[in-house]
């Protein structure tokens, strides 16, 4: 890899958005309201405002967005549906911050604040190949508890 290769932090994250990914923030909207969604609730977007700690505007500018990008069925005012492709992809989101949770948490054994915030930052850089190895990692500690337990010895020395 060259010099000429390199980006930074925010040029990457334009690069993957030419490539027609998801932003950050959008992925948030989507997982939150497949988590809603999964456990049988109604969503809205004053609820979706709440949920987020954001602006029932700026809920309405992504959920306008996640409808355009076929993530979403949604009417003014009506309730969030999610269409097949956002309940995959919701799922998907979901998923890979559940095995990052775990992760952290195999490695620290507790979840702080700050983990938690690590965690909703790191979930959004990284490939869904990685987040397959993370998890296959993860649970070959989980699976094997002597294993599990030397590392955390390793860790705690």
């Amino acid at each position: 890899m060259s010099y000429g290769d390199f980006h930074t932090a925010r040029g990457y994250q334009l690069l993957e958005r030419h490539k027609g990914g998801l932003t950050p923030s959008l992925e948030d909207y989507l997982e939150m309201i497949y988590r809603s969604d999964s456990q049988g609730e109604r969503v809205r977007i004053n609820t979706l405002a709440t949920q987020l700690n954001v602006k029932p505007s700026s809920v309405s500018k992504m959920v306008l967005k996640l409808t355009q990008l076929g993530f979403l069925d949604y009417k003014k005012y009506g309730v969030i549906n999610l269409t097949e492709e956002g309940r995959e992809k919701g799922a998907y989101l979901l998923s890979r911050h559940d095995i990052i949770s775990r992760f952290f948490e195999l490695l620290s054994g507790e979840q702080s604040e700050s983990t938690f915030v690590e965690i909703e930052l790191i979930e959004h850089i990284l490939t869904e190949e990685t987040v397959h190895q993370i998890d296959r990692l993860t649970s070959f500690f989980e699976e094997n508890k002597a294993l599990k337990s030397s590392l955390k010895q390793y860790i705690n020395r």
